[in-house]
């Protein structure tokens, strides 16, 4: 029999710039690429992300000639079976990082089976850009980026010119039929749809990206959230042509903030659900009810936060801007805990990282990683006017305010015909309800301050 690998798929859908497969491929002669139904997985799972990975898989198996194994099963159990079929001498993988995924491979590796670690998910592997003068991590972004940007990368990993796939049996056919909520579109999914995005983000927004990737009405933003979430694209590939000016080191420090990210949750792992600023559990905070569900629905009576709840309801993507207006909203005007927003965006985004998704809450929360945290309080108003001037974007989600001017929009309120499609009034009064949340801070302040 001719030795065999298996290159096992998990966050990294891809063929291109993908070193682990690489390493299968010079291993031996024949490689087996396999995904792994993780049922646990797919139960926490929102409706939209999985008929995402659905799609994503199919493209996957096309780019090796539909010689993907797919199977739903325990990881131990599937790798076991294929390891006696084929006498599989390497189980390749991309290493993870968080949580879940580090105590899934260790949990492989205590039954036995061997894996073999080449590249990961990002750039720069959580866990090794560390401060040089004590060699601890940092926990602030700007040191970060600095030391991220002097430690580097490799150039994107060559294309293989060739994989000879093991064929796979029909027990090893089982796609999913994840289904979309009706009325939902999504992002096309896939290799090939996150590079031509990308390409045509290049040409068209990259130049002027400092500025376009704020303004919610346009499509000003790269989009490559999903991909690089699925691992269809490598973050590597899009670093590899930015230049220095500021648009291009602006999408370079994006990328990194991902990073930032992954490394503050593998040295804090349990801060995925829990208070990275501890005394921030102390808090007062309101139980969900009415206003959380308004929030949810869209329907909180300010017209930026709505049009983008409904956004990500629709479309399982919401624009980074808006994502921290809404997140302000709920933690600082209805004084709720973020991880309730956290759980709300997780059901529903297409591009859900645990990293990424926990503490950019907290950062808005002012709870996270930040140097002036809680007094930053975002005016849901004021937001909208600045980065959606015209009303384009709220147009968009709540067409009950369509009839309205540039100049009303943004206060239904004070036109005369804003709630003549039934468009709902508002649920808080933004500017006391900014006051309570400060004064909910102080009760909290350490006592040396």
């Amino acid at each position: 029999m001719p030795k065999t690998s298996i290159i096992w798929f998990r966050r990294d859908l891809r063929i291109n710039d993908h070193p682990a497969l690489l390493a299968a491929i010079e291993s031996s002669e024949k490689v087996i690429p396999l995904f792994i139904l993780d049922k646990a997985q797919i139960q926490e799972a929102g409706a939209k992300l999985l008929a995402y990975m659905g799609q994503s898989l199919r493209k996957l198996d096309e780019s090796l000639g539909n010689n993907l194994h797919i199977i739903e099963g325990d990881q131990v159990e599937v790798l076991s079976v294929l390891i006696k079929k084929y006498e599989v001498q390497e189980v390749h993988i991309s290493a993870e990082y968080e949580r879940y995924g580090a105590e899934r491979d260790a949990r492989v590796e205590a039954a036995g089976i061997k894996l073999i670690r080449t590249g990961s998910p990002y750039a720069v592997t959580p866990g090794r850009v560390l401060k040089p003068s004590d060699g601890t991590p940092y926990k602030v972004y700007t040191p970060f980026y600095r030391g991220w940007r002097t430690h580097g990368w490799r150039a994107p990993a060559v294309t293989p010119k060739k994989i000879n796939c093991v064929e796979p049996t029909a027990e090893y056919r089982s796609f999913p039929d994840f289904r979309l909520p009706e009325g939902v579109e999504i992002i096309e999914a896939g290799e090939a749809a996150a590079l031509a995005r990308f390409k045509e983000f290049s040409k068209k927004a990259l130049d002027s990206y400092d500025e376009s990737r704020n303004l919610a009405g346009i499509d000003g933003t790269s989009k490559m959230s999903t991909y690089l979430k699925f691992g269809e694209i490598h973050p590597r590939t899009l670093l590899k042509g930015l230049g220095e000016d500021k648009a291009h080191d602006t999408f370079r420090k994006e990328i990194a903030w991902r990073e930032f990210y992954a490394d503050i949750l593998f040295n804090n792992p349990m801060t995925d659900r829990e208070y990275y600023v501890p005394r921030f559990a102390q808090m007062r905070y309101d139980k969900p009810g009415a206003q959380f569900k308004a929030w949810c629905e869209g329907k909180t009576g300010y017209p930026f936060v709505d049009a983008a709840m409904r956004q990500i309801v629709k479309e399982g993507w919401m624009h980074n801007r808006t994502r921290m207006v809404v997140a302000s909203f709920l933690v600082k005007d209805l004084h709720l805990e973020w991880q309730f927003g956290e759980r709300f965006f997780r059901e529903h985004l297409v591009d859900y990282d645990v990293a990424s998704n926990s503490h950019g809450w907290q950062w808005t929360a002012g709870c996270g990683t930040d140097a002036s945290p809680y007094y930053r309080v975002f005016n849901p108003i004021e937001q909208g006017k600045r980065f959606d001037a015209e009303g384009d974007y709220i147009k968009k989600y709540v067409p009950e305010l369509s009839h309205l001017t540039a100049a009303e929009i943004h206060e239904p309120w004070l036109a005369g015909a804003g709630y003549k499609n039934n468009y709902p009034e508002r649920i808080v009064d933004h500017a006391l309800e900014r006051l309570e949340s400060l004064a909910r801070l102080e009760e909290i302040k350490p006592s040396q301050q």
